[in-house]
């Protein structure tokens, strides 16, 4: 017997993925709403044979999301972009599709809707990530008013797009950029964690309506992360500073160019702008019952990858 359907908005990305393995150890079916399904069938073996199902939904059109939400107790709206492409534009994902999934829930009879914004999410932003992150809680309230709203700061975990990628650059590049002279702060939360507090907050109703912000056990400067990343894989890189005027001009000049995911907008250089931490009055995991884990117990489990050959037998 199962506790009842889950369905999960981009259940196979980074979150995603924790998310449904720890609702499926938990005993819930798990519906894994995806673009491409058959991009999402490494996570059957999450669950028992039938207790997760992958199936084909776009959160850019009504019938599909209204498909995707049929029968579900529970929904999760993991969806979300860095930087636009195509009709994947930052108001379709972040606003539009964020209050149609909240509304088709509620003409659904779901019970709980848990949905992921950032750090950061502010209507009046500059930068237009964190404007429709904002905006799109708005949507999600009018939608579903007891939807339970996660902000996390940086998340970081074996597929992070994060340290991930700061390692790649450290295998090729001479020196590693500090935008904005690296003074930026982060509070990274493991995705575990999150994927915790995903599941409480979809079982205990007194979530319902509440905004919780994520962060880790301590704060970052973007200077001390690239030090921490630099020394847990072995390798001396020069870190240089890279005022926002000329971050700007560079971003502007990749975003420009035909990358499938650009280095670098000018977009990410406005959100660096601003620190990227739990606010002092925000509820988060200690009203969770979490205790968040740290950074530095995690990151050799999986950046180890990017070490120099032989490092180990050199540093016996």
């Amino acid at each position: 017997m199962t506790r009842g359907l889950v369905t999960v908005f981009g259940g196979s990305g980074f979150i995603g993925r924790y998310v449904v393995r720890k609702l499926a150890r938990d005993g819930w079916q798990v519906r894994v709403a995806v673009r491409r399904p058959d991009q999402a069938l490494f996570l059957k073996p999450a669950g028992q044979v039938g207790q997760v199902t992958p199936v084909a939904a776009n959160v850019r059109n009504d019938a599909s999301v209204k498909a995707a939400v049929q029968g579900a107790d529970r929904v999760v709206n993991l969806v979300g972009i860095l930087f636009p492409a195509g009709p994947q534009r930052f108001d379709a994902v972040h606003v539009e599709s964020a209050e149609r999934v909240a509304a088709a829930a509620t003409a659904a009879g779901v019970k709980a809707l848990v949905h992921f914004s950032a750090i950061g999410a502010d209507h009046n932003a500059d930068a237009n990530y964190a404007r429709t992150k904002g905006e799109g809680e708005y949507a999600v309230r009018r939608g579903f008013p007891n939807a339970t709203i996660f902000r996390p700061s940086i998340v970081f975990g074996p597929e992070d797009g994060f340290f991930n990628r700061f390692a790649a650059m450290a295998l090729v590049s001479p020196a590693l950029p500090l935008i904005g002279g690296g003074t930026t702060r982060f509070q990274p939360v493991y995705v575990v964690d999150v994927a915790e507090a995903v599941v409480r907050a979809l079982e205990d109703p007194a979530c319902a309506g509440k905004t919780f912000e994520l962060g880790g056990p301590r704060i970052y400067s973007f200077r001390e992360l690239m030090v921490l990343l630099l020394s847990e894989i072995g390798r001396k890189r020069l870190l240089v500073s890279l005022p926002f005027p000329l971050a700007t001009l560079q971003g502007a000049l990749l975003q420009a160019i035909p990358f499938i995911h650009p280095p670098l907008t000018v977009d990410q250089v406005r959100l660096l702008k601003r620190d990227n931490v739990v606010g002092p009055q925000a509820l988060g995991f200690k009203e969770l019952g979490i205790t968040p884990t740290a950074v530095e117990p995690i990151l050799p489990t999986y950046l180890d990858r990017y070490l120099p050959e032989g490092y180990y037998s050199r540093v016996a």
